[in-house]
């Protein structure tokens, strides 16, 4: 009788991979990169096991929202004080912050429980075209479609 194959978190073999995100579509950056950061493209992917690997993307300001998200897409946060509710538009976020922007869409891609803020960590966002992570050697990795 054959038995599932079950990962087990010593043995996972982590990659570094960097996404360019000049004129790529939010969402659809996004996607791939939760997915990179979940595992599910390899193999050996198991769910209750961060078989994932470390995504870099540089040029986050460079990101393309389509149709009116500019003007429409709003983010909020609370001060947790009485009518301390905050909402910025994305067009604000991607002028003052371009790496929340794809943080925040990655991040609600991920699976919300303690292995998701695990997964969490492995994502690195920068604004422009330089990282400090050439030392990990990271691959080049190409969106589909």
């Amino acid at each position: 009788m054959r038995t599932t194959f079950m990962a087990k978190p010593n043995e996972v073999d982590r990659k570094w991979f960097v996404i360019d995100a000049e004129g790529k579509t939010l969402g659809r950056l996004a996607s791939e990169a939760a997915s990179l950061i979940r595992g599910k493209h390899k193999p050996e992917f198991t769910p209750h096991v961060d078989t994932g690997d470390f995504v870099v993307i540089i040029n986050a300001e460079k990101i393309v929202l389509t149709g009116k998200k500019l003007q429409n897409k709003k983010y909020y946060r609370h001060s947790m004080y009485p009518g301390g509710l905050k909402v910025t538009t994305a067009n604000d976020m991607l002028q003052k912050h371009p790496e929340r922007v794809l943080e925040a869409a990655v991040h609600g891609m991920l699976p919300k429980n303690r292995l998701g803020d695990k997964m969490k960590l492995k994502l690195k966002v920068y604004a422009g075209s330089e990282h400090p992570h050439q030392a990990q050697n990271p691959e080049v990795y190409e969106l589909r479609g």
